[in-house]
């Protein structure tokens, strides 16, 4: 049951590490992902910090599933204009820092006793098509230095990076051709992007997918997207979740709600993906 595998990454539930932990525990959840540790980006941890993050997390019966990294959301070049999107308080580097930082997380997963590594694809360009081998060359060099390091590079689906779509990831994973890179997919993002999450892209992603991250989006009526529990926007989760078990993912599941309601908190928000969660598994 895709329960037992299932995560949340911490900053979803609370800007302070250990009362999202104690929330995760409450919730007989099985691991963690961590992207933002107390108001700063996972990537910039001391080895002194990404040893605490370890031993709070199983001390509490949990364990650190990925590290969610801003590796590769940066500039081909940064000359020409690109789109941009969260960083979660990394700064704007050039690629060359992303692969030290890549080196970096390395050393870090190490510490925290995870071997997935979450990754991106570059600053969106108007023409992402230009620059593929370009990009599928970085990415060639990352899973090169991942495979020595032991670890796995999860590369998402993301509007704002070239990788934007699941065709486009697909692509990606399948020209660099490593098993150290494979997919995370995340039909919530697929969904926002305004493409057709199942089974359009799930079937394109499929072969690749080793990580899935779980949020739900929709169109409102002014035409913008925006995300919303789990089972209420455009995802059609029981379907997926079917399918994800039929074709044998074995993989890990992460909340990753971005919503928060009116009036509440992300810790409310993520709990409405939970219980929304719950309730689906008895349908899957």
């Amino acid at each position: 049951m895709f329960l037992s595998r299932l995560g949340v990454l911490t900053d979803e539930v609370s800007d302070r590490y250990e009362e999202a932990l104690d929330w995760a525990a409450e919730q007989e959840l099985a691991h963690v992902e961590v992207r933002v540790v107390d108001g700063q980006n996972a990537a910039s941890l001391s080895d002194e910090q990404a040893m605490k993050v370890r031993r709070l997390a199983e001390a509490r019966g949990l364990y650190i599933s990925a590290i969610a990294s801003p590796v590769f959301k940066c500039a081909l070049d940064p000359a020409r204009p690109v789109a941009t999107g969260d960083t979660f308080g990394a700064p704007e580097e050039s690629v060359e820092a992303h692969f030290d930082k890549l080196s970096r997380v390395i050393a870090l997963a190490e510490l925290m006793g995870t071997t997935r590594i979450r990754i991106f694809s570059f600053w969106r360009e108007r023409e992402p098509e230009r620059y593929a081998e370009e990009i599928a060359g970085h990415l060639r060099r990352a899973a090169d230095i991942a495979s020595q390091a032991g670890v796995t590079l999860l590369l998402e689906n993301e509007a704002s990076c070239n990788g934007g779509s699941a065709r486009e990831v697909a692509e990606l994973v399948r020209a660099v051709d490593s098993p150290a890179l494979r997919a995370l997919w995340d039909p919530g993002n697929e969904a926002h992007a305004g493409n057709e999450a199942y089974p359009l892209g799930y079937e394109t992603i499929k072969p690749y997918a080793a990580h899935v991250h779980l949020k739900d989006a929709c169109f409102g009526p002014d035409g913008k997207a925006r995300c919303v529990p789990l089972g209420s926007g455009d995802v059609p989760v029981i379907a997926q979740l079917r399918a994800l078990a039929a074709d044998g993912y074995e993989g890990l599941f992460t909340i990753e709600t971005h919503f928060v309601p009116a009036g509440g908190s992300r810790m409310t928000g993520t709990r409405m993906t939970l219980d929304a969660l719950r309730a689906l598994a008895k349908e899957v």
